[in-house]
């Protein structure tokens, strides 16, 4: 199965990193309320980051490697990315 290590930006700026193996389905829970408990007193905003192609395991040690860097390494990782949300 196909595995997401994603960043979102937050309401108040901050970076919320997360997986998911249905990034759609997970988006939409962070939204609603029932995602992460991260999101209670601050909303959601776009995803800034995204890897696809992980296994579980890969997904999760990566997921690891990125909530260890400082946010300024995050938002490095961030800049240099291929990715770009629509």
């Amino acid at each position: 199965m196909n595995w997401f290590v994603y960043i979102i930006l937050c309401s108040d700026a901050s970076l919320y990193t997360g997986i998911t193996n249905n990034l759609e389905q997970r988006l939409t829970q962070h939204a609603s309320g029932r995602g992460a408990k991260y999101f209670r007193g601050r909303m959601p905003g776009p995803v800034v980051y995204l890897e696809e192609g992980h296994t579980r395991s890969s997904a999760s040690k990566r997921e690891a490697a990125i909530k260890r860097l400082s946010a300024q390494d995050k938002h490095r990782l961030i800049e240099s990315a291929a990715y770009r949300p629509r």
